[in-house]
């Protein structure tokens, strides 16, 4: 059985594996940068990394092999896991890897057995791994998921576990990657396990010289809580070029956004790992964001900062911790002087089950309180285990307004209102999508409601737009209520049939929750759809799911029940836009299918 999610640009016959070999396949080298001079090391193979060891006598070596798949990119491929000489041969195969044809890793699958192997910093050559002790398999019950383990050279006989955890070690541990960060001095590991049914995190700090003692615990907590996020360990680079914890003494310091129900105010936090002493060394302004870039010197007595306001682009400053002295590093002026007197600010309101939503309402230059703009509602779902965590407030007003790309901000330009990252909480932990449909409305109203509320929208002119699960939001958005006037679904996937083994958060399979699939899918409720729809579609859209077939057929499916629908296919376009042209045409129409379907919209009337 291979019940891996849809993928689309991969391998489809022989022909292309040969391509494949043809094109991937390198002879790693030394080369003398004074003379030019090329030494040959290992063997011509498809090689994922090639590592040197601290001491550069070894490499840790990952080689792509065959037999090659066609349900899978080559991330998942088979791979041969080997230390080499400092002259290339080969030492030891410390692991075969097995075709990874299961699911997502963002939802607990791994592949079976020994993975992510590394080289440990600070010391001359042992390697960490991880070992799945489930088969890689989230499904099963067992009392521990995964372990880590290290290796020294000679690299003879078995691991020394380390520790292992309870659940998952996280695939990007700390959002950096890894699933164990090693510190400056050689010796401390922080390690990070997450069982996502129930969105639990912990985080552990491992002693190396001492395998198998108990680990310090340094926070367990749902990561679903932003107001409670502790923050990642800030890094740096040793002498290696090994990225490490930045660490003074047994302290090491945690970068967080800083959540709070008036917004983000970014922070950084000491850390004494022998007594979980917490001091804090630096929090952002309530006027202003202030995001920490990096420590200037060990104990953090000076750090660099990155300022904006509302009004003030970013700046970077050096800031003496002590005592909250600044020296700005740069001066960049307003990139954009055209966005001049456009407004932000945040609001609050709640759904009609009560759990608190929130947004970033824009407004353009010149508005005056009390009159009433057509709205763009533009969002992005996010399934939470519990209201506790669906309820709180992300982002900051105070955020500098810079617009790239066929940003959906651009309709300030045109008379409108947006209502950028409206929340649209979907919660309910495994089942959360049983409600989905009726979560999603009641998020759209409630932000609609607000909107007339405070004066700022007619009732009958507010759009409804997004990207990817955005689209699938808007789609499903029109079909099911009758809040919005028209909607903008750009590179969306709108048949769920068509990923039957799971998507964005959903581990059941189309065949273990049919209905739900059935609800979720706005081309089955397509003939329910009476509001305008704008659908693009990057033609070579690689994204796992979000097959360009997916608008195509949708559009077929509402012009075919008389349904007002466009659909636009960029060219040589993935999933995001990056042309000129495509830019240009995306704004442009943008522009004209709000300006005709909700701006002159006449009340409680559609504009053919």
């Amino acid at each position: 059985a291979a019940p891996s999610w849809t993928f689309q640009d991969l391998l489809e016959d022989a022909h292309d594996e040969a391509l494949f070999d043809y094109y991937l396949t390198s002879q790693p080298a030394l080369v003398d940068a004074a003379t030019g001079a090329a030494q040959a090391i290992g063997a011509p193979a498809v090689y994922e990394s090639l590592d040197p060891s601290p001491s550069g006598d070894y490499y840790l070596s990952v080689r792509t092999v065959r037999p090659y798949s066609y349900l899978v990119p080559d991330s998942r491929f088979p791979g041969e896991v080997e230390v080499l000489g400092s002259d290339g041969a080969p030492l030891r195969t410390l692991a075969t890897l097995p075709l990874d044809e299961g699911g997502p890793e963002h939802l607990g699958f791994r592949r079976a057995g020994l993975r992510q192997f590394s080289w440990r910093p600070g010391v001359p050559a042992t390697l960490a791994y991880v070992e799945a002790l489930d088969g890689g398999n989230p499904a099963l019950d067992v009392p521990h998921r995964d372990r880590v383990l290290t290796l020294a050279a000679p690299f003879d006989g078995e691991g020394t576990e380390l520790v292992r955890t309870e659940h998952r070690l996280g695939s990007g541990a700390f959002g950096f990657g890894y699933p164990v960060l090693w510190g400056e001095d050689g010796e401390t590991a922080l390690v990070y396990e997450f069982d996502w049914p129930t969105r639990r995190s912990r985080a552990w700090a491992v002693q190396a010289s001492t395998p198998g003692a108990r680990p310090a615990l340094l926070w367990d907590r749902s990561t679903d809580d932003w107001y409670g996020n502790p923050g990642d360990p800030v890094m740096k680079q040793d002498g290696a070029g090994k990225r490490v914890v930045h660490m003074d003494g047994t302290s090491i310091f945690l970068a967080g956004p800083g959540g709070s129900p008036e917004g983000d105010r970014p922070f950084l936090d000491r850390l004494d790992l022998t007594d979980d002493g917490r001091q804090r060394l630096f929090h952002s302004g309530a006027d202003s964001y202030e995001t920490v870039v990096g420590l200037a010197d060990a104990g953090a007595g000076r750090i660099v900062i990155r300022r904006e306001t509302s009004e003030e682009p970013p700046n970077y400053h050096l800031v003496t911790t002590a005592n909250d002295e600044r020296t700005a590093l740069t001066s960049v002026p307003d990139p954009q002087p055209q966005l001049a007197g456009i407004t932000k600010s945040k609001i609050y309101y709640e759904r009609d089950d009560g759990i608190p939503l929130s947004g970033e309402l824009y407004l353009p230059a010149g508005y005056e309180p009390g009159q009433r703009l057509p709205v763009l509602v533009w969002a992005y779902p996010r399934e939470f285990a519990d209201e506790d965590g669906a309820g709180q407030v992300r982002g900051s007003a105070h955020r500098f307004t810079t617009i790239s790309g066929a940003s959906h901000l651009l309709l300030l330009t045109q008379g409108f209102a947006v209502l950028n990252d409206a929340a649209m909480p979907i919660v309910g932990g495994f089942a959360a999508n049983d409600t989905y449909v009726e979560q999603l409305v009641a998020n759209g109203k409630a932000a609609v409601d607000k909107l007339v509320e405070m004066g700022v929208a007619d009732r009958d002119r507010v759009g409804i737009a997004g990207h990817s699960y955005g689209a699938f939001m808007t789609a499903n958005m029109l079909a099911h209520s009758d809040d919005f006037a028209a909607g903008i679904a750009r590179s969306g996937a709108f048949n769920r049939s068509l990923t039957p083994f799971g998507f964005q958060y959903e581990r059941r399979t189309f065949w273990e929750a049919p209905e739900v699939y059935f609800r979720m899918s706005a081309f089955m409720h397509a003939e329910k759809i009476n509001e305008p729809l704008l659908l693009t579609h990057g033609v070579i859209d690689n994204n796992s799911g979000t097959f360009p077939v997916q608008s195509e057929r949708m559009y077929h499916a509402v012009k075919g029940l008389g349904g007002t629908v466009r659909l636009v296919m960029l060219p040589h376009e993935s999933h995001g836009y990056r042309a000129r042209e495509s830019v240009l045409h995306t704004v442009w129409e943008m522009f004209d299918w709000m300006s005709r379907h909700v701006k002159e919209r006449q009340p409680n009337a559609l504009v053919p």
